[in-house]
């Protein structure tokens, strides 16, 4: 079986489906990768301690958003649960949890209607039981093996995240100072392997705190750096540039 990549995107929010170029950008991403068997995915908008694995079967989808038209809450993703991969998963980290009745939430199920739009791909989704990288570093590395299952391991937050610095009206390769600085320095580091740099981001990347008020987004980076931290040298950046000012750096690894 061909050892699957592990994946970082940044997913955007609801209207993400009405922008052309991102949508296109995940659909071709995903056209150029191996069918997965399974998605294991690990968003920036759950957190839940002991790490937490979600419904197994198909339930409704988590809105977990405000304030947006009436249609984004119309937005429906059946994939099939994933018990096989929970399984297995309850394996490689032993103490995990269950919660059967929670559905995929929008850092999930947004980039995956755009790279997966038939919802023929089982899907799992796991909680961040922490957002210190270390421990999520060593996570990923333990969900390493499961690539060589056909399980597409995705972490999805978004390369840059302050919403006070959105802009509506800024164009796709606008973006304030703090953000494009943080973005570069974060593809220095990706380029480097320097895993000790980016596990200290908020010292040693400049703006860390501006671009990260809070670490969610980020965290989910360290999940793939570990599932994918012996394909480094082969990694691809598939999408980067801004959105309303935030930087869209996706990263495939293998």
């Amino acid at each position: 079986m061909t050892r699957m990549p592990a994946l970082y995107l940044s997913h955007g929010a609801p209207p993400l489906a009405d922008d052309a170029l991102w949508t296109r950008q995940l659909a071709e991403w995903s056209a150029g990768l191996p069918k997965p068997k399974a998605i294991l995915m690990v968003s920036a908008h759950w957190e839940e301690a002991p790490l937490a694995l979600a419904a197994t079967t198909t339930v409704p989808l988590v809105y977990d958003f405000y304030g947006f038209p009436e249609h984004y809450y119309r937005v429906t993703y059946p994939a099939p649960g994933a018990p096989e991969l929970a399984e297995r998963v309850r394996k490689l980290l032993p103490g995990t949890q269950d919660v059967p009745d929670r559905g995929l939430d929008h850092g999930a199920y947004v980039p995956l209607v755009e790279m997966y739009p038939d919802a023929d791909v089982p899907v799992l989704q796991i909680s961040m039981p922490t957002l210190d990288p270390e421990t999520l570093l060593g996570i990923g590395r333990r969900l390493a093996p499961l690539r060589d299952e056909g399980v597409l391991i995705v972490g999805s937050g978004f390369f840059t995240h302050n919403l006070r610095g959105l802009n509506p009206a800024a164009g796709p390769d606008e973006a304030p100072g703090w953000s494009k600085e943080f973005d570069a320095w974060g593809r220095e580091a990706l380029a480097a392997h320097d895993l000790d740099a980016l596990l200290d981001f908020r010292h040693k990347a400049p703006a860390g705190r501006t671009a990260h008020p809070r670490t969610e987004h980020f965290a989910p980076l360290f999940v793939t750096l570990g599932a994918g931290e012996a394909d480094l040298d082969g990694q691809r950046t598939p999408i980067d540039g801004f959105w309303y000012g935030l930087a869209k750096r996706s990263i495939q690894l293998g």
